[in-house]
This record gives C-alpha cells, sequence and structure tokens, in this order.
C-alpha cells in the first residue's frame, strides 16, 4: 500500500507584506480632509470720482468681518431721501440720503450679498431676518412694518444706553431685540437680496422711522484681520486705501446684555 505525502502545514495569513520584514501592525490614523472655508459672493456699487457709477463682485470669506459689512436691510426696506421714501435695492451711489446728524448725505457705496436659508455650514443666524413689527419701538417706530438682514444695528437711547455710551446713545444689534412677539426673527423661504450703506463719516439712517446705522468696520481689533484678508477686505471699498480712511465710530456699540446687567446693578444698588 503506497503512502500519500504528507501536505505541508497552512502558512498563517497574516496583513503584513512578505516583502516587509515581520513585526507587529502598525494602525495609521488617516487625517480627515481640512474643510474648506465657506465663501460668499459680494457685489459693490460705489461713486467714481468723476461721478459714474463703478460696480463688482468679489468672492470672499463668509466670516462675520466680511459679512456685517453687507448685511443690515433686507430687501424692500424703506430709507429716508431727498426724494422720498426709497426700497434700500433701489438706491444708488450719488442718492441724497437723510442722516440724523448732518441731514442728507451723499451715498458712495452699496453692498450686497444674498442670505441663503439653511445653507450649510454658515452661522445660523446668517440665514435669517428681523422683522419689527408696526409700532414695536414707539410711535410710527417703525412705520410700517421694518425686516433687517441679520447684520443690522438700531440707534439706542435708553438710560442704560447713554449712561455706558457716556452719550446720547448707542447701537444695538437687532437680533438683540427679538422677544417672540413684536420682533420677530423670519426665515424667509428663498433666498433673499440684503444690503448696507456707506457714507464719507459713520451716519444714523432713517428706515421707516427707525434709526440705523450705516456701515463702519468699528474698530481694527474688532475687525480681526491681517495681512491678505485684510488686503481683500479694503478691495470692497474702492478709494479705501488704508483701515484710518473709515474714520472714527461716531457712537459705540454695545450688546442688550449690557444694558440688561447696568440695569440690574442699578435696581441692585
Amino acid at each position: 500500500m503506497s503512502v500519500l505525502p504528507r501536505a505541508p502545514a497552512p502558512v498563517p495569513v497574516t496583513a503584513v507584506s512578505t516583502s516587509v520584514r515581520q513585526g507587529p501592525i502598525t494602525r495609521f490614523e488617516v487625517q480627515p480632509p481640512r474643510a474648506k472655508p465657506l465663501m460668499r459672493k459680494y457685489e459693490v456699487l460705489h461713486l467714481e470720482p468723476n461721478g459714474d457709477i463703478g460696480d463688482f463682485s468679489r468672492i470672499a470669506p463668509a466670516s462675520p468681518a466680511f459679512e456685517d459689512a453687507f448685511a443690515a436691510f433686507a430687501r424692500g426696506t424703506l430709507v429716508a431721501t431727498a426724494r422720498g421714501p426709497v426700497a434700500v435695492e433701489d438706491l444708488l451711489p450719488g442718492d441724497e440720503v437723510r442722516t440724523v446728524e448732518d441731514g442728507y448725505q451723499t451715498l458712495l457705496w452699496r453692498g450686497a450679498m444674498t442670505v441663503i436659508p439653511g445653507a450649510r455650514g454658515q452661522r445660523r443666524e446668517m440665514g435669517c431676518l428681523t422683522r419689527f413689527s408696526a409700532d414695536s419701538l414707539g410711535i410710527a417706530r417703525p412705520m410700517p412694518d421694518l425686516v433687517l438682514g441679520p447684520c443690522a444695528r438700531l440707534y439706542n437711547r435708553t438710560r442704560a444706553a447713554q449712561a455706558l455710551a457716556r452719550g446720547d446713545g448707542a447701537f444695538i444689534p437687532g437680533r438683540d431685540l427679538l422677544d417672540g412677539i413684536n420682533v420677530i426673527e423670519l426665515s424667509p423661504p428663498t433666498a433673499v437680496e440684503v444690503f448696507h450703506l456707506g457714507f464719507r463719516d459713520h451716519q444714523r439712517l432713517i428706515a421707516s422711522g427707525v434709526e440705523v446705522e450705516s456701515h463702519h468696520p468699528g474698530t481694527m481689533h474688532e475687525l480681526g484681520l491681517r495681512g491678505d484678508l485684510m488686503t481683500l477686505y479694503l478691495s470692497l471699498f474702492p478709494g479705501v486705501r488704508q483701515f484710518a480712511d473709515f474714520g472714527p465710530l461716531r457712537h459705540p456699540r454695545l450688546r442688550m446684555s449690557d444694558l440688561d446687567l447696568w440695569q440690574q446693578s442699578v435696581v441692585g444698588g
């Protein structure tokens, strides 16, 4: 009876290639791809030195520094001008706009961007608008209803604002006034344009009877831009060569929480 040759013992299968020296298997951490920063399209109309109207658009970061310069007035907001109330989208550089402290001033710059509800990656408030119902801030303030963009600031003359500002008042973010009754948050069903307006100086404008802030970047520290980002930001404002050209803030900016704390300290005292 013939004997069959014994089969060789099976070779254990490992995850290491036979061309690589045997040893413990090293687990490599796979780094997730770095998320690209969210970008927006910003559109600008501006007054040329010869009186013509120039226009251009830029793609820039969807960050607070840039968005704050473009998202104060919702489409349809009525702004007081020398020819009566005009919807913000119909204003053009060269128009005479009524200001609280300096009478009629020439509009030099109008910025626009699009609010897109529910866009991934953006700050939640950048997909919302703020509606002030008629008389919610006083008699005929506003009249009619006023809808503002997510970055609008309103002038506040309360005792707390005057005490903290050491002056007549201060600018407060419109969203800080949300109460769910007279001032409510709107989530538009579709994309909507929002705007901002710029002048030679920091101004208070009249929108439906309410004093609203014109564009100003604030302080360089608050803006938080350096290097190429600052260069990109300044390129959105023709005629502005350096940050100092924006001039000073005419009135300080506060938050509603600042006013509430002051009020509490007075009551507690």
